[in-house]
């Protein structure tokens, strides 16, 4: 499948690599649907991407939500052949904190945005791909999940974020393995240290520090090296079931 052909939904699309994403997608000619929690900045973003992007509200936590917004999104698009799963929160915080042990619904919420939410994404939009017209390859979709390098080598105070994002690649491979039948693909990328919304946030120096950690290139990410990637995923075929790190061969020490 080439990407000018690309009719994908991207959730936590309003920023970060959701939105670098969805904006690739747009500059190559695909048809884009952002599906976020924030109506605002989601508006905006669409607005901004042009006429071949549509914005749909969205809390991934949210059967009724997910499956709407799918519908939606195949409506404005003629389709749905590519799931880029970008939505999630961080939920750093110690198992035994300063004012005692993390709260179970703390944990909780991480597991239902990070995983349920992933999967509920998933299930909705294979849904839909299952009746596309297959390519020459017998293809009809491609799920993308996001997962971390701290999946491998999580830090002290991400308990709740690396369990869901080793769960998001576990369950790569049993569901690329059961959506062979139907031709639809399911790759994760576990992206190291970008710079994203939530790190702009952090002063100078600390962003620089952080990059300098990062072996080759000595820095940050880049949504667009995401957003990339993305791009491989959907155009080689045979990349499928399996989990890529993107990290500059970083490698995390406990904090």
């Amino acid at each position: 499948m080439k990407y000018a052909d690309a009719r994908a939904v991207v959730t936590g699309g309003a920023s970060g690599l959701g939105l670098a994403v969805a904006r690739h997608i747009v500059a190559a000619g695909g048809r884009v649907t952002l599906l976020d929690v924030q109506e605002g900045p989601g508006q905006a973003a669409a607005a901004t991407l042009g006429p071949n992007a549509s914005f749909a509200k969205c809390d991934v936590t949210s059967e009724t939500e997910v499956n709407a917004a799918m519908e939606a999104a195949r409506a404005a698009t003629s389709g749905i052949n590519l799931l880029v799963n970008c939505a999630g929160v961080i939920g750093a915080g110690r198992v035994l904190g300063k004012s005692g042990p993390m709260a179970g619904d703390f944990f909780t919420r991480v597991v239902h945005i990070n995983l349920i939410g992933t999967f509920l994404c998933d299930k909705a939009a294979a849904a839909i791909m299952q009746s596309n017209t297959p390519s020459a390859d017998g293809e009809r979709g491609v799920i993308i999940h996001t997962s971390s390098v701290a999946a491998f080598e999580g830090q002290i105070g991400q308990a709740a974020y690396a369990a869901t994002k080793a769960a998001v690649a576990g369950m790569t491979l049993p569901i690329a393995r059961e959506l062979a039948m139907f031709g639809i693909r399911v790759c994760s990328l576990a992206p190291g240290i970008f710079s994203t919304p939530m790190l702009a946030g952090m002063p100078q120096e600390i962003q620089d520090s952080l990059g300098k950690q990062v072996p080759f290139p000595p820095r940050l990410g880049r949504p667009e090296e995401f957003a990339a990637l993305v791009q491989t995923i959907f155009e080689v075929p045979y990349l499928n079931g399996e989990t890529i790190r993107l990290d500059g061969a970083i490698r995390m020490q406990p904090k």
